[in-house]
């Protein structure tokens, strides 16, 4: 008794502590890895957070497309309750309830035969890197040729923060700080056949594609692209790789942004929305690349633990059963007409890109303004590339968000606009011939 009243008042504790208290603790306490506003966020119903003061905003980012159905969504909330009263953690010596279901629907969605569970996207970026190398020196054993080692990757692509990840992201600011990476990894231009036919040869063991850049600007891979990298990696026995990290599970109104081609990849790697913002991430591979792997070759302590595979499970399945392809779809719609609309009204606007509720409005300005005055607003955006305004809501969203959204983004345009200027104009004054940077709109 006395141990749970002690609880209590030490959770009622933490509760009331200031926010003030709270940017001080991390400023001292936390490495320096990210830029955020003076914002602590403490709850959230649907697609709606609320800060330490109760001030609610409208949340058009979605933890950067983690949280697929919101926040708190009831049958979620029940999973994780009921399995956090179960086993949070079996360890993968053992079998669970759950991983063999998830896995067996990930299949299906994806066309593909067999998943490995890890904890995040860059972890499954870095398998499917890893078993797209054992493949190649699977098929070489026995033979006089060497085994494959290049992999090609886009430019202004971005595959995660681990070293492997890393060294097929094409960013420099992110991968400076870090060289030497991996060697073997070359870039190709986007879109852009005739590069890709140029670096292509029989020493490339994968080629790994993000079927819309997200990171990159909401920038989408043509089917032509697509199309071209599959045959190569057919002639040439490599993997064609697809980043869906962002772009799949649902976000395009496809189960997959890749289903919109003819041909499917060799594997996929899936996180962000998959347990609702738990971390999972997985990567899914075809029979011929999958078998390659074998007891020992490849494993992860957390990954796909019973908590997170139940919500997995759960998440998908409301997916299907709410039909929420359908209401990405026909949310997108709206949105990309309602903004196309705004893009007539301020010419700054270059470009709105995108599929679904994976939305970039491309800005002939610094985008930072407009983030910040978004948040002053009560509305969440986001923005990458500097000049991109990135656009990542909740699949549950219902058209009068959608209205609600354009209305006060108008206002963001109207408002941020000014700013920009003024920040031009400061930023020109004191450094000549230098561009303002997007200075609170890191990732």
């Amino acid at each position: 008794m006395r141990r749970n009243l002690m609880t209590k008042k030490t959770l009622r504790a933490s509760n009331h502590i200031s926010p003030a208290k709270i940017l001080a603790e991390e400023s001292r306490y936390l490495m320096k890895t990210y830029r955020r506003p003076p914002v602590v966020f403490t709850r959230g119903r649907g697609v709606r957070l609320y800060d330490a003061s109760g001030r609610e905003y409208l949340d058009f980012i979605g933890g950067i497309a983690v949280n697929a159905l919101g926040y708190a969504h009831p049958r979620m909330v029940h999973v994780i309750r009921r399995e956090a009263a179960r086993a949070t953690h079996v360890s993968n010596l053992f079998h669970n309830p759950y991983q063999a279901p998830l896995a067996h629907k990930l299949a299906r969605w994806s066309g593909l035969d067999r998943v490995f569970f890890s904890n995040s996207g860059s972890e499954a970026v870095e398998g499917a890197l890893k078993l797209a190398r054992a493949y190649a020196q699977a098929s070489a054993r026995g033979s006089l040729t060497p085994p494959k080692t290049r992999i090609l990757a886009l430019e202004n692509s971005f595959h995660g923060r681990t070293m492997g990840a890393l060294s097929v992201t094409h960013t420099a600011k992110y991968r400076e700080p870090f060289e030497p990476l991996i060697p073997g990894v070359d870039f190709v231009r986007a879109n852009d056949v005739a590069d890709l036919d140029l670096k292509f040869d029989e020493a490339v063991c994968a080629i790994i594609i993000e079927p819309i850049q997200g990171e990159g600007g909401v920038c989408p891979v043509s089917e032509e692209f697509w199309e071209r990298a599959r045959r190569l990696t057919e002639d040439h026995h490599a993997a064609l790789i697809a980043d869906e990290i962002q772009s799949g599970l649902g976000r395009t109104g496809r189960k997959f942004a890749y289903r919109k081609f003819a041909s499917l990849p060799d594997m996929v790697t899936v996180a962000k929305p998959l347990a609702g913002g738990l971390p999972l991430g997985a990567f899914i591979a075809s029979e011929k690349f999958a078998s390659t792997f074998s007891p020992g070759m490849h494993g992860s302590t957390f990954g796909g633990g019973p908590l997170v595979c139940a919500t997995a499970l759960e998440f998908l399945t409301i997916v299907e059963e709410n039909d929420l392809f359908a209401n990405v779809r026909a949310r997108g719609v709206e949105l990309r007409a309602g903004l196309e609309n705004l893009a007539r009204q301020f010419g700054f606007i270059r470009e709105i890109r995108g599929e679904g509720l994976m939305i970039g409005v491309d800005l002939a300005v610094d985008g930072s303004p407009f983030v910040q005055e978004a948040l002053r607003l009560g509305l969440l955006i986001n923005c990458t590339h500097e000049r991109i305004l990135r656009l990542l809501p909740p699949f549950i969203i219902r058209k009068k968000e959608v209205a609600e959204f354009l209305v006060k983004f108008e206002k963001v345009l109207a408002r941020g606009a000014k700013s920009a200027k003024s920040v031009a104009i400061a930023t020109t004054e004191s450094h000549p011939g230098t561009q303002p940077l997007a200075l609170a709109a890191t990732r």
